[in-house]
């Protein structure tokens, strides 16, 4: 899966005016609107009255990405939480993502106003989810009061570019910034991928947490092994830092 996808722009409206990202947040809103009219004509088309063809998320997924479908179809089910069509288990996997209120408008230009049929293919969009066996919380020592530096960090896959979502690619060796520190009011974390030695940088927001030390796995010991030999850090050394970001780290660095 190698489109190129428009990035979901997580911030409200009046966020990207401040920060000068109007243009972001229109982009991102539209494609949200589109993705909710592609995921209402699949229930449509593909709803015989008492059942919904399996498979249709995933035409959805490779048009929009995950993080635009789920983003989708969490605005739903929050915007519908009262309704009991919608289990208990979508409802809490939906209070995760966060969605700006916008003017307390629940963003209604990207409904879908089918909670029950929604609530069936965002199980089956979930599914296919985890089958990317991606790292989670339950795998990492939390952020919070964490020190960073030198620690290998796992990265949200949340705006992590879908080609990228991958158990390796959230593993991120964490070398500098002043976001490194919990107490810092610098947020940028300073390192290199794991899996490719690239070197950028996030807003120390966007980890989930440091992977649990019998976690790593042998080939993660080895890639920091090796940036740790002072011929290599000497020569990582010489790569100059790349600039500030305008915008926030909504995709994934220099991907």
């Amino acid at each position: 899966m190698n489109k190129s996808y428009v990035p979901v722009y997580p911030y409200s409206l009046e966020e990207a005016q401040r920060n000068g990202e109007t243009d972001l947040y229109k982009q991102s809103r539209a494609e949200n609107i589109a993705c909710a009219q592609a995921i209402r004509k699949a229930l449509a088309d593909n709803f015989d009255g008492y059942h919904l063809k399996p498979g249709i998320e995933k035409k959805i997924i490779e048009d929009f990405g995950f993080d635009r479908t789920m983003y989708v179809l969490a605005n739903t089910i929050q915007h519908f939480h009262y309704d009991g069509r919608i289990s208990i288990y979508n409802k809490d996997w939906a209070d995760t993502i966060y969605i700006p209120d916008n003017n307390s408008r629940r963003n209604v230009d990207f409904l879908i106003d089918n909670p029950g049929l929604v609530n069936i293919f965002t199980a089956d969009v979930r599914d296919r989810y985890r089958e990317l066996d991606l790292w989670n919380e339950t795998h990492c020592i939390p952020a919070t009061n964490l020190d960073f530096e030198n620690k290998i960090m796992v990265l949200n896959p949340t705006g992590i570019k879908d080609e990228y979502k991958t158990p390796d690619y959230q593993l991120f060796y964490a070398q500098s910034g002043f976001g490194c520190s919990p107490t810092a009011r610098g947020r940028q974390v300073y390192g290199r991928f794991l899996a490719d030695g690239e070197y950028t940088h996030f807003e120390r927001s966007r980890f989930l947490g440091q992977l649990k030390p019998e976690l790593v796995p042998d080939w993660a010991k080895e890639k920091v092994r090796e940036f740790e030999k002072p011929s290599v850090k000497k020569q990582l050394a010489e790569v100059p830092k790349q600039p500030e970001q305008k915008t926030k780290n909504i995709d994934k660095g220099a991907r």
